[in-house]
């Protein structure tokens, strides 16, 4: 029998367990609870906060709406739903990343409102562009689909993420666009970080795995991991990625200098970077990557530290999600 999608208070932010996620289907209803991430978009989504309150006091079915100060209040308050709610995230990809395993945990129903720098989730779910009401509005409608989630292992690490998980330059961006001007948003943010990037550049030496067999071995720009079409707010990585696939997409280069590296910038932005040499994809369910170096590392655009090897393994259909498509 599915969980009962029953009516609860919302509030929101970020934080994160390791327990593996558990297949639950849930019974979507009109009853929604809205979590808020003041902090997304650089504050933006704390304007939203009085309109939502009143959106969510004029429904018929009224959903309660909080807003919460701190991680561990969040994780708490989610943990405490019952199995299988649906809570609709007013946030971006930081924060849909970082609640990730409290709604795996619960076999809670995502629905998003984007309101994120990133918004790489929400574009896999067919909801960026839409204004907070429209996309209430699909979310009060919306069909309850599954997602598949990516796991990453390494000595100190076990960590569920939704967008992409990315190695070496990819997550040095990464943490370089975190650090960068709260003005600039979206992918001129990633952009600039980028170019900034270019003047540290390095390779790592890499042995990757692809279930089992050996793929690469030697000098690599990056080896990314993507379960939506785009990361770093929109850029086209893996086309070809579904996020209800069953499998998981790596994105790898080899060599590259500094003007090399800038002259792939608009063949990426164009999804024409896949017919380089040094550049290549492939679909997995496991993937092991080593290196005598400390791998920087990022997921959903979230920097995470350096490690020396990890796995990355799929979930399918781990998450129930609200998508147009």
């Amino acid at each position: 029998m599915a969980p009962h999608c029953a009516p609860r208070t919302a509030l929101l932010l970020p934080g994160f367990d390791s327990r593996a996620p558990a297949l639950v289907y849930c019974a979507h209803m009109a009853k929604i609870h809205l979590l808020i991430n003041p902090q997304a978009g650089g504050g933006r989504a704390a304007r939203l906060v009085p309109a939502l309150k009143a959106w969510a006091a004029a429904r018929s079915e009224p959903g309660a709406l909080s807003v919460a100060g701190t991680v561990p209040e969040a994780l708490h308050w989610l943990r405490s739903l019952p199995r299988g709610d649906t809570v609709a995230l007013v946030g971006g990809d930081g924060t849909v990343n970082q609640l990730l395993p409290a709604l795996l945990d619960q076999a809670l129903c995502l629905a998003l409102v984007p309101q994120g720098s990133g918004n790489d989730v929400a574009r896999a779910l067919g909801v960026f562009g839409l204004s907070w009401q429209e996309a209430l509005q699909f979310a009060s409608n919306a069909t309850p689909q599954p997602m598949d989630v990516g796991w990453l292992h390494t000595a100190t690490l076990q960590r569920p993420f939704l967008s992409s998980l990315t190695v070496g330059f990819d997550s040095a961006v990464g943490l370089r666009a975190l650090q960068g001007p709260r003005w600039l948003r979206g992918l001129p943010r990633y952009l600039l970080a980028t170019v900034r990037e270019l003047s540290a550049l390095q390779t790592w030496q890499m042995q990757v795995l692809l279930d089992g067999e050996l793929l690469h071995s030697g000098p690599t720009l990056f080896a990314s991991t993507l379960n939506t079409p785009t990361y770093g707010s929109g850029m086209p990585a893996v086309p070809q990625a579904r996020i209800n696939d069953g499998a998981l997409d790596l994105l790898i280069a080899g060599t590259f200098n500094a003007p090399q590296t800038l002259a792939m910038l608009p063949r990426l932005l164009l999804a024409r970077h896949l017919s380089h040499p040094r550049v290549q994809t492939r679909r997995f369910q496991t993937l092991e990557i080593a290196s005598p170096q400390a791998l920087p590392l990022a997921a959903d655009g979230e920097y995470l530290g350096e490690s020396t090897a990890l796995t990355l393994r799929v979930a399918a259909a781990a998450l129930q999600v609200l998508r147009t498509h």
